[in-house]
Formats: C-alpha cells, sequence, structure tokens
C-alpha cells in the first residue's frame, strides 16, 4: 500500500480578518497487484504536491508486468491540472507497458476539467478519440437569431479546441 499525506496551507478569512492555518488535507493512494490485473484506488485531493504519489503508485504497479490497470477515482474529491497531468501520464505509461487502462469513478468535477480540456475520452473506457466522432450541434444564436461574424468565429475557436493535437499526443 502506497500512502502519501499532504498538508496545506491556507488563509481563512472570516469577519475580515486574516489568519494562518495549517489543514489537513489528506490524500491516499493503494495499489494492488493481483492475478495479472493492477488496481490503484485514489482518495482525497490530487494536486501538484500529491500527485508523484499517482506516478509512483502506478510505476510499482507497471513494473508487476499486468494486463489491465484500473485506476479508481471514486474518493478523488479535487483535481487540479498537475493532477490532470499525472493522470495523463498514467494513461501514456500504460499505453507503453501494453497494459490496458480503465479510469472508474470518475465525478462530476473531474468529468468537467476532462471535458473542458479535451481529454474526457482519453481516461474512460471509450478510449481516444479517432477523429470520426460526429461533431457537437452548435451553440444556440443570440435572442436575435441571425448568425453574426463574431458566432461564426467562436464556433471555429471551438472546433479548433476541440480538435486539440493534445488527443494526438495521448493516443
Amino acid at each position: 500500500m502506497l500512502v502519501g499525506p499532504a498538508l496545506r496551507r491556507c488563509a481563512p478569512r472570516g469577519h475580515g480578518e486574516v489568519r494562518d492555518a495549517v489543514t489537513v488535507c489528506p490524500f491516499t493512494s493503494h495499489a494492488v497487484v493481483q492475478a495479472g490485473s493492477a488496481r490503484v484506488t485514489l482518495a482525497g485531493e490530487l494536486d501538484w504536491d500529491t500527485a508523484p504519489y499517482v506516478r509512483n503508485a502506478v510505476a510499482a504497479c507497471l513494473a508487476e508486468r499486468p494486463t489491465s490497470l484500473r485506476l479508481d477515482l471514486t474518493d478523488l474529491s479535487f483535481c487540479d491540472c498537475a493532477g490532470l497531468g499525472a493522470l495523463l501520464e498514467v494513461r501514456t505509461s500504460a499505453l507503453r507497458a501494453g497494459v490496458d487502462l480503465v479510469a472508474e469513478g470518475i465525478g462530476t468535477a473531474l468529468a468537467r476539467l476532462l471535458d473542458l480540456t479535451g481529454t474526457g475520452e482519453v481516461l474512460t473506457e471509450g478510449g481516444p478519440t479517432t477523429g470520426t466522432e460526429p461533431s457537437p450541434p452548435p451553440l444556440p444564436l443570440p435572442s436575435g437569431g441571425v448568425p453574426t461574424r463574431r458566432d461564426a468565429d467562436a464556433d471555429a475557436d471551438a472546433a479548433t479546441v476541440a480538435q486539440s493535437p493534445l488527443r494526438d499526443l495521448l493516443a
């Protein structure tokens, strides 16, 4: 079992005063390999301080040469961009090792982060996108219903972001 605590310094604000306090935001990573199947369970806040624990847990699992890796994110309460980077590194490591990766228990906040960054299908069972999926429906037009040049530019920008090369790099 690999466990990693993280301490976070915060400044609570109440009644106009600011004071320092130390809040414990526990993070744990639990890794198990049995019968050729690996499982890494993450709980707590996945951020800059705790991302190395994810990398270490997955590296320990992959060293055992499993055929599949399940990443349980059910109890993950927070994930920032460093945490997302660690999750994407897990995907890359699993691909390089020839191990099937399945992420399960993706909560609403993490799903939103994955959606905003265009990496949603990279960590889900659907795998990376192939570029042949139908495009999403267009956004509703302003109240007048007449498309403007600004609407066309926004649609073009959204299409560019949706076809980010990040997906190609992680495939």
